[in-house]
């Protein structure tokens, strides 16, 4: 009998050993990578028993708050500045790479049937084309049946990275954009029929509920919400379609490693293949953190991220990290971190 009840204690001890060292993290940011963070969290948490908080609050959010110190990490799109992450005692590595697309709401057009390039869809987000049939829409579409009506444009109300990938797009294919609005998180928009919304969430809301209403979204969002999006003709002269693959075709020159802080942009990259608002959403965290026993799980989600979650990346067509780059993450990122 005693010895029954030694091997049940063993074996309680042994089952209960995950959820003993079960770790809640905590963080917070860009609202672009978060349906692939809840994917990734869901799976960890069935594995270690680990639980993550995070707060899809926009990439300006999640700077402030890891500068504040409330969250384990910080999540942005709109990478951080080498200097500056020097400053605040930060390192910096991308975690996923996705999408930015444009979606409109226009009666009797199909996802993808509207082409685009860059200067006259900048035109449109600047407020200079504010009607669906404008000439300049229509000689780049022949044979498409655009109604005429006027354009509301939807825009993020916070501080975005998936604003700081659209707008560096728009500013690299249009001087006049650049000139007029510049780029970054926050940019003052001059269409005089701006909506805002919050989040990838709030954007997509507006657009779906707004009559002939274009806004940009991480594409995940626009699948999730079955929303139409346009083609666009990328540096190579092609018109393509959002999707894993054209991402893909964009990322694949792009050296991060090469960068300091690994903070780049890879919008209207080269290729005939790629999709030209194509970036990355990067993670902020102390090189000497408050919480090292949170960050030192912070450190094995993402290692267990890159690993395991590719598949749940494809899934909802992100493009995982390559793992060349995952290698140099691993050496000379997480290294720099003291979790002891």
């Amino acid at each position: 009998m005693k010895s029954f009840l030694k091997k049940a204690l063993a074996i309680g001890a042994i089952s209960l050993a995950p959820a003993a060292f079960a770790v809640d993290m905590t963080g917070a940011g860009a609202t672009f990578p978060y349906p692939i963070y809840a994917k990734w969290a869901e799976a960890f948490k069935a594995k270690t028993g680990s639980n993550l908080n995070y707060q899809s609050i926009g990439s300006s959010g999640g700077i402030k708050q890891i500068k504040a110190k409330t969250v384990d990490f910080g999540a942005t799109d709109n990478p951080v500045k080498f200097s500056d992450l020097e400053a605040d005692g930060l390192v910096q590595f991308p975690a996923i790479i996705g999408g930015v697309v444009p979606v409109i709401n226009v009666d009797g057009v199909k996802p993808g049937e509207i082409k685009l390039d860059g200067p006259t869809l900048a035109d449109i987000f600047q407020g200079v084309i504010s009607d669906w049939g404008d000439k300049r829409i229509a000689i780049m579409n022949p044979g498409v049946k655009i109604p005429s009506g006027p354009i509301t444009v939807v825009v993020r109300a916070d501080g975005s990275g998936t604003t700081a990938i659209f707008t560096d797009y728009l500013a690299k294919t249009s001087s006049l954009f650049k000139d007029s609005v510049g780029s970054g998180a926050s940019v003052k928009w001059p269409a005089a029929s701006t909506v805002g919304g919050k989040g990838n969430e709030g954007v997509a809301a507006n657009v779906t509920r707004v009559k002939n209403a274009i806004g940009y979204v991480e594409y995940a969002y626009a699948k999730k919400n079955k929303m139409t999006f346009i083609s666009l003709k990328n540096k190579d002269g092609q018109f393509v379609a959002p999707d894993d693959l054209t991402f893909s075709a964009a990322a694949a020159s792009t050296d991060w490693s090469a960068v300091p802080g690994m903070g780049t942009f890879i919008t209207n990259a080269p290729g005939a293949k790629s999709w030209p608002i194509t970036g990355a959403s990067f993670i902020l965290i102390y090189k000497n953190p408050e919480n090292k026993t949170n960050v030192a799980e912070v450190i094995k989600f993402f290692d267990f991220a890159f690993k395991e979650g590719k598949k749940m990346a494809e899934d909802l067509d992100y493009v995982p990290m390559p793992d060349k780059t995952t290698d140099f993450i691993r050496k000379n990122v997480f290294t720099k971190i003291a979790t002891k």
